[in-house]
């Protein structure tokens, strides 16, 4: 009954909420803009570079200092900073509605980076909301609630924003999507408050070396950042080259659509609610490793499917397989990660730790191309089963390190 009622618990609804406005302003800056700029008719290299109008995703670290020493003096530390963000999204948003990128291009990126920039801003303070609300036992469903609420919003400013298109100017698209913002500020207003009085940096300079300096005082951080590193490599390199695999292998792009993408979510997202519901049931050394191992033997299935007849029901199994295990796995290393901050300094902390989280995505799954063609299939996703286990491995030291302390006033 006790977790009956931190399922359905106000604070788990808030958490959600959050990944709604969290996710709804991702794509409008990426392959929605992108949309839009193909039925203009923009040169292919202006479309092209639009990817780099996320950089402050990527470099929010290095203003989340500045978070975490000044805060606005109204609905506290974390919710003040969430409602100016989220006002100047919506702004931006519908700035952004205002251009046309045929004509004006630069103005177009100027409104697009600046959703950008104040979304990733926004993201820093969610980040750092949910781990001072929440308590650690519940990190594991509040973070995966989180996400399927940002991966919901996605569907929002992705899928449902491109249906609008068809039947609108995108003129009235991003006019919508600045109106479907709005409730992030409500959202914010009712969001529990901050209770607990946590010790604020008392200058710059201790809010920018502070938490280096907190973490690397620690025994055995080193330990646990190459675990950061490692837990989901193989889970990324694997996940890099799903798309290639599947055409390959003969399945069509609508079996892709429907399989792959739609499926696929909604199993990720069931995985996702399902690792953080038995995180409260287990501890996380339990979901940690359960996890883990589930996420890694998972990747195996994509090994058995070039041996197999082309069919539907093959590819949604592996597929849904894979993404439950990953989704699972997901929750518990969010929750991991959010545990190691220091409350005096999660802002910032917490912003580091997911950049590091980033590396495997983006560079050591870079190769992944040139492995699948030297290797094969086959090898290949057998080679991503084998490299998850160094990951597993170095759970017998994390384990034995003591969890940080919480600086609070």
């Amino acid at each position: 009954m006790d977790t009956f009622k931190k399922i359905f618990s106000y604070r788990m609804l808030i958490m959600l909420l959050m990944g709604y406005c969290a996710g709804l302003p991702l794509l409008l800056t990426g392959g929605t803009l992108q949309a839009w700029m193909t039925d203009e008719k923009v040169d292919l290299t202006a479309i092209g570079l639009v990817s780099l109008i996320g950089m402050p995703y990527v470099l929010k670290f290095l203003w989340a200092p500045f978070l975490d020493r000044f805060q606005i003096p109204f609905f506290g530390r974390r919710r003040g900073w969430m409602i100016v963000f989220q006002i100047l999204i919506v702004g931006s948003i519908f700035g952004l509605s205002l251009t046309n990128p045929k004509t004006d291009l630069m103005m177009v990126i100027g409104w697009a980076f600046l959703i950008a920039l104040f979304s990733a801003s926004q993201d820093v303070v969610l980040d750092a909301y949910r781990r001072e609300i929440m308590p650690d036992e519940e990190l594991g469903l509040a973070s995966s609630l989180y996400v399927n609420g940002y991966r919901l919003a996605m569907l929002v400013s992705g899928a449902f924003a491109l249906y609008l298109a068809d039947h609108n100017a995108w003129k009235s698209v991003y006019q919508y999507m600045a109106l479907l913002m709005v409730p992030a500020i409500l959202f914010t207003f009712i969001s529990p408050k901050e209770t607990h009085h946590i010790k604020i940096p008392s200058n710059m300079k201790e809010a920018v070396f502070g938490p280096l300096k907190e973490f690397f005082s620690r025994k055995g951080a080193w330990v646990m950042l190459l675990f950061i590193l490692l837990y989901k490599v193989g889970d990324s390199m694997a996940a890099n080259m799903t798309t290639p695999f599947i055409l390959q292998m003969g399945y069509s792009k609508t079996d892709m659509a429907t399989v792959a993408k739609t499926i696929g979510l909604f199993a990720t997202m069931l995985g996702g609610l399902a690792g953080g519901i038995l995180m409260l049931r287990y501890n996380m050394k339990w979901s940690l490793v359960c996890f883990g191992i589930l996420q890694a033997v998972s990747t195996l299935g994509f090994s058995f499917l070039p041996s197999l007849p082309v069919a539907w029901g093959s590819l949604a199994l592996v597929i849904g397989v894979e993404n439950i295990a990953s989704g699972m796995g997901t929750a518990a290393y969010a929750a991991y990660m959010a545990s190691l901050t220091n409350k005096q300094f999660t802002a910032t902390q917490y912003a580091l730790l997911t950049a590091l989280m980033g590396i495997p995505r983006v560079i050591l799954a870079s190769p992944t191309g040139k492995m699948a063609e030297v290797m094969g299939w086959e090898m290949f996703f057998v080679v991503c089963t084998v490299v998850a286990i160094p990951g597993l491995l170095l759970l017998i030291p994390v384990f034995k390190l003591d969890k940080p302390a919480q600086s609070a006033v």
